[in-house]
């Protein structure tokens, strides 16, 4: 994804209470200032013929209260929840090769993917639909596996940007760039976190430095 464009989705109508909408609105922010930030920068190392990472944006967002999450969703719960707001919703912008909506689940909703669980095996993940729909999706921080000791805001930007930069990297998973041992630039440097401005930011890994970053 050469210039990101961020479409950010919050599913259930538990974002409508003040404390979650507080939330919501601090994660839209946390987007605002990091697509344009030196962590996109420290991306185009990864640049390839013909396709240059630069700067994204955040093009909107979109509160989605039907239909309502159960409890545990499956990922294709998402995928259909996405196009059918993308086919009906004039809120939801048509996809783009640099669209990426990023989904938001509610307290107490668990997701399950591939086999794996969320708080269980993962605490978020990116994946495509037909290589066309571009999507993370991101539980809410509620459980040690995910927190790690620290708060829900910094848990929950953590993890964002830990998806962000692998979807810009490897938006088709195993297609862009992936590591057959260790996974995606995110995978390798999970849990060493840093400071952009006032956000809590996971590190990437870097080929030039031999190192996460």
């Amino acid at each position: 994804l050469q210039n990101v464009e961020v479409f950010t989705v919050f599913w259930g109508s538990a974002w409508s209470r003040p404390q979650n909408k507080t939330l919501a609105k601090y994660l839209n922010a946390f987007f605002d200032a990091i697509l344009k930030s030196s962590l996109i920068a420290q991306l185009k190392e990864y640049n390839v013929p013909g396709q240059s990472i630069g700067k994204g944006r955040r093009i909107g967002t979109s509160t989605v209260t039907s239909p309502t999450p159960a409890r545990a969703v499956a990922d294709a719960s998402v995928r259909h929840l996405l196009q059918q707001e993308i086919t009906t919703s004039k809120a939801f912008p048509a996809p783009t090769p640099n669209t990426l909506y990023v989904v938001y689940l509610p307290p107490g909703v668990s997701v399950s993917m591939g086999g794996s669980r969320s708080c269980l095996n993962f605490c978020g993940y990116h994946d495509n639909i037909n290589g066309q729909i571009f999507y993370a999706v991101m539980p809410y921080a509620g459980c040690n596996g995910c927190t790690g000791g620290l708060s829900t805001l910094h848990a929950m930007t953590g993890t964002s940007s830990h998806e962000l930069c692998e979807a810009i990297t490897d938006a088709v998973p195993g297609q862009g760039w992936y590591d057959d041992q260790n996974g995606e630039i995110g995978d390798i440097c999970a849990w060493r976190f840093k400071k952009v401005g006032t956000y809590n930011v996971q590190q990437e890994w870097s080929n030039q430095r031999g190192a996460c970053v």
